[in-house]
């Protein structure tokens, strides 16, 4: 299965809900689900009750979509967080939290979890001055996420920014935007994580 690349406001009615998959465009009225809130699709109007099944199933989708991550990739993210010890449900939204891509997206250095994720690829983005360029690679408490210096002038930095300097940054982290810099402080609790995911149905769904 190749990524997808279809509109990603698409995805968002599909599972009903924003997953704010656009940046500051899903903060506006001009955002899709807001004028058609319903599934895409000929079908979309006529949603049946999701089974027992259906709800893990949707679940699982949606965390999946908010993360940009395709199957394969994010069931090793389960089976991780099940070895390690603790509740797996915390274990799989920590790492998945810790991904190099939204932590750069949590600095406010992307409008999205895409743009930050491009950012990371194009080799833009150092971790404790070294070039990273993957986004699924796991940052560590002290960590130094930052800007590559050559890259600090670029005007899409500039524009990022300008939007995202009202977004609050989670408590784990600690943001110094005028450096284009930020520190890992600690690993993040579920109650410092606000992605609207129910992570006991996932759990449910692989462990079935």
């Amino acid at each position: 299965m190749a990524r997808y690349t279809g509109p990603v406001c698409r995805l968002c009615r599909r599972e009903g809900e924003k997953l704010f998959l656009k940046g500051e465009k899903c903060a506006k009225q001009c955002c899709p689900i807001n004028k058609r809130p319903t599934a895409p699709g000929q079908h979309g109007t006529s949603r049946k009750k999701l089974s027992e099944h259906g709800q893990k199933l949707r679940e699982k989708q949606k965390t999946k979509r908010i993360y940009g991550m395709l199957e394969k990739q994010f069931r090793k993210y389960y089976e991780v967080a099940d070895r390690t010890p603790g509740i797996t449900g915390d274990n799989l939204l920590r790492r998945l939290e810790m991904r190099l891509d939204n932590v750069v997206f949590r600095l406010g250095f992307g409008r999205s979890r895409t743009e930050a994720r491009q950012v990371v690829r194009h080799n833009l983005i150092t971790v404790n001055g070294k070039r990273v360029n993957i986004p699924s690679f796991q940052v560590k408490v002290g960590d130094v996420v930052q800007v590559a210096d050559k890259s600090r002038s670029l005007t899409r930095f500039k524009d990022v920014l300008d939007v995202t300097n009202s977004r609050a940054v989670p408590e784990w982290l600690s943001s110094d935007s005028e450096n284009l810099r930020g520190t890992v402080n600690t690993k993040p609790t579920r109650e410092q994580i606000d992605t609207a995911v129910r992570e006991i149905l996932i759990i449910e769904h692989y462990s079935k």
